[in-house]
């Protein structure tokens, strides 16, 4: 849910942009043909696990920038990076169409199956892993709470499982920052319609309604491996947010960051990486006893 934007160089911008080959699908969703935008990551090593990238909720692919390429290289895995309906270059959200109080359950539930389906990923067959960031490690809770048999473990970095006044808070911040920085130019540079992906988020978010959003209860069917990951410092919510999953999923692990905000990832890449291998190096030997 991180609305801070790293600044793009025109030099960064080439290095992802030749380093994977971007790809679209097309999906039938909710009564609508949507085209998502995807990269393949190390596709070629069919024999290797696959992990999904879920990104954050301003994310796409092109904001993870290298980090799914590096930590598929330490983990020897196939990778796939998709930006969701909405998001990145995938079809834009209409601006006169509000996201529902729902939208991370229709992310989980509905699109990232039928986008594995359409992708020919069997998931009972060739179970996946899941890495979701923010509003991406909500929906990989969600997925892995609804689907237990086809998933393999999920890592999921500062994820929500309920509002907290920390994040309307930082929300409302960003929407002030939308409105007179240059956040929505630097938007700009990663989505096709920046300006419906920013008030899409911000605005349900934002809504009353919303406030109430709570998904603990759909975590104790939680059945697989799970580490999640906060940085102390994250200033869209506070610690309570993995601690709360542990006390429904007690095979949840934990990992709290110091010096680190909302994006572990770029905050404490390095430390994040080596704890994921580790993490994943013993789920993927569950009969061999590793050591950190």
């Amino acid at each position: 849910m991180n609305a801070t934007v790293a600044p793009a160089t025109a030099a960064t911008a080439n290095a992802n942009a030749t380093a994977n080959s971007t790809e679209w699908v097309a999906l039938d969703w909710r009564g609508q043909c949507v085209h998502i935008e995807h990269q393949w990551l190390r596709r070629d090593d069919t024999s290797a696990p696959l992990l999904v990238f879920l990104h954050e909720g301003l994310g796409s692919v092109s904001m993870w920038r290298d980090f799914p390429a590096q930590l598929c290289d330490a983990l020897q895995c196939r990778g796939l990076v998709y930006s969701r309906p909405g998001y990145g270059q995938s079809t834009p959200r209409a601006a006169d169409e509000p996201l529902a109080p729902d939208f991370m359950h229709r992310q989980a539930h509905e699109v990232l199956p039928a986008l594995l389906q359409a992708l020919g990923v069997d998931a009972i067959e060739d179970k996946p892993w899941l890495l979701g960031h923010s509003d991406g490690g909500s929906i990989a809770l969600l997925y892995a709470a609804r689907f237990p048999e086809q998933l393999a473990g999920a890592i999921v970095l500062a994820p929500h499982i309920l509002v907290e006044d920390i994040s309307i808070a930082s929300i409302t911040e960003a929407r002030t920052a939308f409105e007179t920085t240059d956040l929505r130019r630097r938007l700009a540079r990663h989505h096709a319609d920046g300006d419906s992906t920013f008030w899409g988020w911000n605005g349900i978010w934002l809504k009353p309604a919303f406030r109430s959003w709570n998904i603990t209860a759909d975590l104790r069917r939680i059945t697989c491996p799970l580490l999640a990951v906060q940085g102390v410092n994250d200033e869209y919510g506070t610690l309570e947010q993995i601690r709360g999953i542990a006390r429904v999923a007690p095979q949840c692990q934990l990992l709290e960051l110091a010096a680190c905000g909302h994006a572990p990832h770029r905050d404490q890449k390095d430390r994040l990486i080596a704890a994921i291998r580790n993490f994943f190096q013993h789920h993927q030997q569950p009969s061999q006893e590793t050591h950190p």
